[in-house]
């Protein structure tokens, strides 16, 4: 399974096409990915750029989830299914990202790329340059999720090395 780590900065051409960061393509390589799936992200204005294999794991769990017979529910799996695209690197290790996903995510020239976990975002420069959100409102946060937790760093590395 891949586990992209890192905020890397890139440049659109004209024409759309981005390089995907050097340690990033190692690591598809690495594991013999070769096609990616497109999509805007649901909550954020990035995109989102999935394997193939994580974009299918993705969308079996959503899928899952969902009643195929409840129209609702269908038309939720249909909208975050048509967001999607089969985007394929070239052999510099470019991907063309389509107008109107660049459009969506408001990106000009400039982006990040920022790996969160199987998947790479791609932001707009400017609206990764500022936090996402404010610092106490973070730490608050951590310290809501994992604070009152028994468990601390130290005691699950230990756990692990028994």
């Amino acid at each position: 399974m891949v586990q992209f780590l890192g905020n890397i900065e890139a440049k659109t051409d004209a024409k759309g096409r981005v390089f995907i960061p050097a340690a990033f393509r190692k690591q598809l390589q690495a594991v013999s990915e070769e096609r990616l799936v497109l999509r805007k992200d649901v909550y954020q204005d990035c995109l989102v750029l999935y394997p193939e294999s994580a974009w299918f794991a993705t969308q079996n769990l959503l899928r899952n989830k969902l009643n195929r017979w409840d129209a609702r529910q269908q038309m939720i799996f249909r909208q975050f299914v048509s967001d999607a695209e089969v985007v394929i690197p070239d052999s510099n290790g470019r991907i063309l990202i389509p107008k109107r996903y660049l459009q969506m995510a408001g990106i000009q020239s400039d982006v990040r790329f920022i790996g969160m976990d199987n998947t790479m975002e791609i932001w707009a420069k400017e609206r990764a340059d500022k936090p996402f959100m404010p610092l106490a409102a973070f730490s608050e946060a951590l310290e809501e999720l994992l604070g009152s937790s028994n468990s601390s760093p130290e005691k699950e590395e230990a756990t692990a090395k028994d």
